[in-house]
């Protein structure tokens, strides 16, 4: 690790010579905004304006173009964070058509799927980092990867409980209770198909920037609607919720260097070159010292969610591999999520130091039976980037959509009128309707997804 490095870490006062600016390249895909915001009216805000966090432009798709399941959508600029909104959005209908086999045989096995095709619904946020290309690429790309492997598992998912063979061959008598006994079901398809999908819509994007010369990656975080249930996918820091009249329900976990410790140090302790000998992946309450040397400090380890104590070495004194605590935590001095898509070129300043074998794009999937639910009128689901989270708690949210929706049950638009508000509530305005006069100068993207009269057929076929 050059000494550099360590001069920018450290010495922050330290002027250095000037680096050779990088050559520009040309974009994998154009910049653009969410199809779906097309005819909102609303340019980009000026760079004067994006200074005021009044006076940036919260977009909402026009009146009169509708969402799936008459869903609420808002988005708001950064506040010159990026040159541009890193933030992308993706939504629609999901067509799941029936393989095609070859047999006699499979061909009857065809008559268990009785619907040509299987329809579902899909809501996708999006939050990029080094530059909106990744982002981009994963809203223009994850639902064509989910369908294709919805749809090789499709015939499976029409059965009463997913067969050995997907064929339906029969080899052992025992099979149907060789699957019972592993408690495998529909619902475990479709979470597998996600898991499938956020990864080879990962390797889509690494081949894509590589082409190009690009760098940068994203968090992304899917709303399925299919067969009666909901299946939320989180791959990085934005959150899902549940908001009912008298609960409150988290969605998804997020995921970054602190929530996932003990996966990131379990790793460099199985693989410890790809630490280069340039990190710790001990954990100190802070940064050690020379002074530190000999003296027993507190400290944890892979194994460990309790803490102990060691005789500091000279080894401990390394750059830890996960710097600062909750939000403010970063992997390798770097990176502020430990899961999401792209960034496989993204290395440690002035070092060869991949994060990528760090990063993971398997999401966590928590299903939602939503037939299961006695819905009210005001039950939605909340799907926001963490702009809007570093601002708003889940109870806070719960709050404005509370006091919101009872009142405007006549307004056609009242969904997107409550992405807007939660929008506009965080942007520091001390009588606004938080009344905590917050400011988050992130790009924010907000979905407002109502569950009420989305009965069983709506959800299925």
């Amino acid at each position: 690790m050059s000494a550099s490095w360590f001069r920018r870490r450290l010495l922050p006062g330290v002027q250095l010579p000037a680096q050779r600016p990088p050559r520009p390249r040309a974009s994998p895909v154009p910049y653009r905004r969410p199809r779906f915001l097309r005819g909102s009216g609303s340019g980009p805000c000026t760079a004067d304006a994006s200074r005021r966090p009044d006076a940036r432009p919260v977009r909402s798709p026009a009146r009169g173009r509708a969402l799936p399941w008459n869903a609420g959508y808002a988005e708001i600029i950064n506040a010159e964070k990026s040159e541009f909104n890193e933030d992308q959005a993706a939504c629609g209908k999901l067509c799941i058509r029936r393989c095609t086999f070859e047999t006699e045989e499979d061909q009857e096995w065809l008559t268990l799927c009785s619907e040509e095709f299987l329809m579902g619904h899909y809501w996708a946020l999006f939050d990029g980092h080094g530059g909106p290309a990744a982002a981009i690429l994963a809203a223009n790309t994850l639902h064509s990867c989910l369908r294709r492997q919805l749809e090789a598992v499709v015939e499976a998912m029409a059965a009463t409980q997913p067969p050995m063979h997907l064929s339906g061959h029969c080899v052992c008598s025992s099979d149907p209770q060789f699957v019972e006994e592993k408690g495998i079901r529909a619902e475990d398809l479709v979470i597998g198909a996600l898991e499938s999908a956020f990864q080879e819509c990962d390797e889509v994007i690494g081949r894509e920037l590589e082409a190009s010369g690009q760098m940068g990656g994203c968090t992304a975080l899917v709303a399925v609607s299919l067969q009666g249930k909901l299946y939320v996918a989180n791959a990085g820091d934005s959150r899902a919720i549940l908001v009912r009249r008298d609960e409150v329900r988290p969605l998804s976990s997020e995921f970054t260097p602190g929530t996932e410790r003990q996966r990131i140090q379990q790793l460099a302790f199985v693989y410890p070159e790809l630490l280069a000998g340039e990190f710790t992946r001990l954990e100190f309450p802070r940064r050690l010292k020379g002074d530190d040397l000999g003296q027993k400090v507190l400290f944890r380890d892979h194994h460990m969610s309790g803490w102990s104590y060691k005789c500091v070495e000279k080894s401990d004194l390394k750059y830890p591999l996960i710097q600062g605590q909750g939000r403010q935590a970063r992997l390798l001095g770097t990176l502020a999520v430990s899961r999401g898509l792209g960034d496989h070129q993204l290395t440690v300043l002035d070092t060869n130091i991949q994060l990528k074998p760090f990063l993971l794009s398997v999401p966590q999937v928590i299903v939602l039976d939503v037939d299961q639910l006695e819905l009210q009128e005001e039950d939605v689901v909340v799907m926001a980037t963490d702009g809007l989270w570093d601002v708003l708690s889940n109870e806070q949210v719960a709050r404005l959509v509370r006091s919101f929706l009872p009142g405007n049950r006549e307004d056609p638009h009242r969904f997107s009128e409550l992405a807007q508000m939660l929008i506009h509530s965080t942007q520091g305005k001390d009588n606004g309707p938080a009344g905590e006069g917050q400011v988050s100068y992130d790009d924010i993207s907000v979905f407002v997804i109502p569950l009420h009269s989305q009965g069983q057929g709506s959800l299925s076929h």
